[in-house]
């Protein structure tokens, strides 16, 4: 069995994960986990979201993966009783010594072992399995061949997870100090401020308000910015190299780019798995589909090959946004075919919304008039989380994301 694997940053994330196809889900709380930027979840919140997850028969993950100083155990204990209390499936750990607090305080909970740990070798794999580890996710710094090797090498019982798709780090398995020295905001804590992405140029001591420009193009450099990992044209390679979770990045995206690259990744595993004739007919529709959220360029990592310098992007740090994340649905009236959209990019009479739905294919159609919440005529919905109402003439049910076509570069 397949399991696909998505991101939950929010509330709202969590909620397009689930419905548009994640077998299951990992999210974090305010502490302890690498993505602090995120919204993440309060205590209340994440209790919420378990129940909402497992009703629909999703499990979900807890990252603990930061590396931990001192002081970062003084309230890990209560922590972990609180995750186990609400029912959480696992959690993801990268440091020793949080894995024997767990070990310790939560010993019938499952423990993943994260990206973090850089598990590159089977040896590392089967030590972590030996202190009581119930998953390994691999580091993304490994070739089908060496994944193969792994999966060989430990129990069958014992699942590999690996990344199929999202945001690539610079840095070996993402041990980077750049954040920290250049933005005081500690990677490994969960806050890099991603200096990667930065446009660089050189300075000689000497001649310190002197900038010359490291340049590929007339643009600058972007020496360090990585492309993004998609991998949903080789799901028999991923199969065969004995990974059975697929997992994607993006606990800091949107509602939009979760629920668009769970559905098309849920679509293409179901396909391979029925047909495998019909997934390989289908992979360029596969692809267009995946492309439709916001990402840089694609890379398919170190899969095939050690990265080359066909891996970066230089010239630029912009996103490819074919489409605007226009709302969401939150009410439809049936008997009058009337959507209310709480919005979420500005959109416009004469707009043409695609509405992402999660087991039917997207539908269309284009804005003839809209009315605010008090019934008055509108030209645009220029306010964010307001609530627009638009006639259809189709019949919708939530969940439902709208969409538009989008043509501007962002950055």
């Amino acid at each position: 069995m397949i399991e696909l694997l998505a991101p939950a940053g929010s509330m709202e994330t969590l909620i397009a994960a689930v419905e548009y196809g994640a077998d299951a889900i990992y999210m974090g709380g305010g502490s302890y986990g690498l993505r602090a930027k995120a919204k993440n979840f309060t205590s209340e919140e994440m209790v919420t979201a378990i129940e909402y997850a497992h009703a629909r028969g999703v499990k979900v993950y807890i990252t603990a993966n930061i590396f931990a100083h001192n002081s970062d155990f003084a309230h890990l204990e209560d922590f972990f009783k609180f995750i186990e209390r609400a029912g959480a499936d696992a959690i993801i750990v990268a440091d020793p010594g949080v894995f024997s607090v767990a070990k310790k305080t939560v010993p019938n909970l499952e423990i993943h072992i994260s990206t973090q740990a850089n598990n590159t070798n089977y040896h590392s794999a089967n030590f972590w399995i030996e202190q009581g580890a119930s998953r390994i996710v691999v580091a993304r710094e490994l070739s089908f061949t060496e994944i193969r090797e792994i999966y060989e090498y430990i129990p069958k019982d014992i699942p590999i997870e690996a990344f199929v798709h999202g945001a690539m780090c610079m840095a070996y398995s993402g041990r980077c100090l750049l954040s920290n020295y250049l933005a005081k905001r500690d990677a490994n804590h969960g806050e890099c401020a991603q200096p990667c992405r930065w446009n660089y140029n050189v300075v000689e001591e000497k001649r310190p308000n002197e900038y010359m420009p490291v340049e590929e193009d007339e643009r600058g450099t972007y020496i360090y910015n990585s492309r993004d990992l998609c991998m949903i044209e080789y799901l028999p390679e991923l199969v065969a190299a004995g990974i059975q979770s697929f997992k994607i990045e993006g606990r800091m995206k949107t509602p939009l780019y979760v629920a668009t690259v769970t559905k098309a990744y849920r679509e293409a595993i179901d396909t391979y798995l029925k047909s495998p004739e019909e997934y390989e007919k289908k992979k360029a529709y596969f692809l267009e589909e995946v492309g439709k959220a916001s990402h840089r360029e694609f890379t398919t990592g170190f899969y095939h090959h050690k990265t080359t310098e066909n891996d970066q992007t230089y010239t630029h740090n912009s996103y490819v946004r074919n489409y605007e994340f226009s709302g969401i649905l939150v009410d439809f009236d049936k008997e009058n075919k009337i959507a209310t959209i709480e919005q979420r990019r500005k959109f416009s009479i004469g707009d043409t919304l695609e509405i992402l739905l999660p087991n039917e294919p997207f539908r269309t159609f284009t804005i003839d008039t809209m009315t605010d919440e008090d019934g008055v005529v509108v030209e645009s919905a220029p306010h964010p989380q307001q609530h627009i109402k638009v006639k259809l003439d189709f019949d919708i049910t939530a969940p439902a994301i709208f969409r538009k076509l989008d043509t501007i570069e962002y950055k």
